[in-house]
């Protein structure tokens, strides 16, 4: 009798596991697919959106562009086309969040280096002051890397409408100009699509763990 039941003890605990694995693979296949919202203008704050687009709910995505960067090449879409990125407004003079912000966004650097989906963007909202050397200057201490990170400056009204119209993520200024600004802390993910799918606190760790957690959520979406 013992003989019997030692026998067939292999092929009990055989069976258990696989009874474990089958269910925990119908479990998986049954959970819902995590996936990321599609950001639109109606979405966000008004005091970020321009006022044409307060009501825009379907098909925003980030317009074309022509911009200057920390080496004097110019950056265009196609820089970006088929790429996943995350883009923001800084300037180099910035004593309050900006130096923050430029910290995260280095130790995003970091953990996208290797990544060839994966680029970033930071446009200067002062762009008379951030010329080409002072961006580079900028660049040199802050250990950007220029394969994966792109500071950019530029025509002042084009940055204004990208930041208003495209990225949703500054404030009118009001006072000093037609096109003056006033940046947030935001870092906002874009798609290959250039469709907004995220804003993140750019001055805030736990946002940017989340803005990493989200970015592989976006890059598992190309590949299911």
């Amino acid at each position: 009798m013992r003989s019997f039941f030692s026998k067939y003890k292999f092929f009990g605990i055989t069976l258990l596991a696989l009874s474990v694995v089958i269910i925990y693979l119908f479990y998986n296949a049954l959970q819902p697919k995590k996936m990321l919202p599609v950001f639109q203008p109606s979405m966000v704050s008004q005091e970020l959106v321009d006022s044409t687009l307060h009501y825009k709910r379907k098909y925003h995505t980030i317009s074309d562009f022509e911009l200057i960067n920390q080496n004097g090449k110019k950056i265009t879409q196609q820089d970006y086309e088929d790429k996943i990125y995350v883009a923001d407004f800084f300037f180099t003079t910035c004593p309050t969040i900006c130096p923050i912000m430029t910290k995260n966004m280095a130790e995003i650097q970091s953990s996208i280096l290797d990544d060839q989906d994966v680029l970033l963007l930071s446009h200067s909202v002062t762009p008379v002051i951030d010329s080409v050397p002072q961006l580079k200057k900028y660049a040199l201490e802050k250990g950007v890397i220029d394969s994966k990170w792109n500071l950019v400056t530029g025509d002042k009204k084009q940055i204004y409408q990208l930041a208003r119209k495209s990225y949703l993520a500054v404030k009118n200024d009001g006072d000093g100009g037609p096109y003056d600004m006033i940046h947030t802390e935001n870092f906002i993910l874009v798609d290959k699509e250039r469709r907004i799918r995220g804003f993140y606190d750019g001055t805030n760790k736990e946002e940017i763990q989340k803005l990493l957690t989200d970015l592989e959520i976006l890059k598992n979406s190309y590949t299911e």
